[in-house]
């Protein structure tokens, strides 16, 4: 091959590489969240979905330069969803999990939480093993919580599981359940309303390494973008004032 045609061959793959850079910069998006698990995603008094995932989903979609839409799903239909190509990422306080992996693709964790049990004040609501015993207790389905339950305490307590956390709440006032089992983190958030009063933690956090992550479809080249958007984020403080507007400490 000649000086010249080697030349212009290098162009060429120099052209279309920067017309991919760019096609990417201008990506149109669709991420989906659930609406259901404030502070992290809800939908506000507009109909528009609010919350700590929307604010990150925002963030990371700025930094990659792409046009997002943030969408609501039920909980049961994010990963269908999602592999359906029914939207192009998953931004919902999702736990990175071996089953879940078998589906899709996560991103690097952006924050890190717990299980905790909820439970009346004053009620005498011990967490161990024995004293749980014949207790109903009320938790999401397919959700870390719920399994865990399924998993550790199957024939111990009367599982119930819902379609999401804030039936778990409404049953836990209506006195249908004893204690709830969710993320500690919505659970904080739930106790400092006013339609928690009478409600507090009962015994210590656990399974605190539980990894959150953006979920995205098997090979989607998305994941290393929205992972290099989210050390951007980390490092130039924009995590932390998000961070800052839910939580008075540090999730990541």
């Amino acid at each position: 091959m000649t000086f010249k045609k080697a030349f212009a061959a290098a162009m060429v793959v120099a052209t279309a590489s920067v017309g991919a850079s760019f096609a990417q910069a201008g990506d149109k998006l669709r991420i989906a969240t659930e609406g259901a698990w404030a502070p992290f995603n809800f939908i506000d008094a507009s109909g528009k979905p609010r919350g700590f995932d929307v604010d990150i989903a925002n963030a990371l979609c700025e930094k990659m330069q792409a046009e997002c839409t943030i969408v609501t799903q039920d909980w049961d239909g994010l990963i269908p969803g999602l592999k359906v190509k029914k939207f192009d990422a998953i931004v919902a306080s999702m736990s990175i999990t071996e089953d879940r992996l078998k589906q899709v693709d996560f991103t690097d964790p952006y924050y890190t939480g717990g299980l905790r049990y909820v439970a009346a004040k004053g009620s005498k609501f011990d967490t161990s093993r024995a004293a749980l015993k014949g207790k109903v207790i009320g938790a999401q389905r397919a959700t870390v919580a719920g399994q865990y339950l399924e998993d550790n305490l199957d024939g111990v307590v009367d599982i119930k599981l819902y379609d999401n956390n804030d039936a778990v709440y409404l049953d836990l006032k209506a006195g249908r359940l004893d204690g709830a089992l969710s993320d500690e983190l919505p659970t904080y958030e739930w106790l400092k309303s006013d339609t928690a009063k009478g409600f507090e933690y009962k015994g210590p956090a656990f399974a605190k390494d539980d990894k959150i992550g953006i979920a995205v479809r098997k090979g989607d080249e998305l994941r290393q973008r929205m992972n290099k958007a989210l050390q951007e984020i980390l490092a130039d403080g924009t995590y932390d004032v998000i961070n800052a507007q839910y939580f008075p400490f540090s999730i990541y």
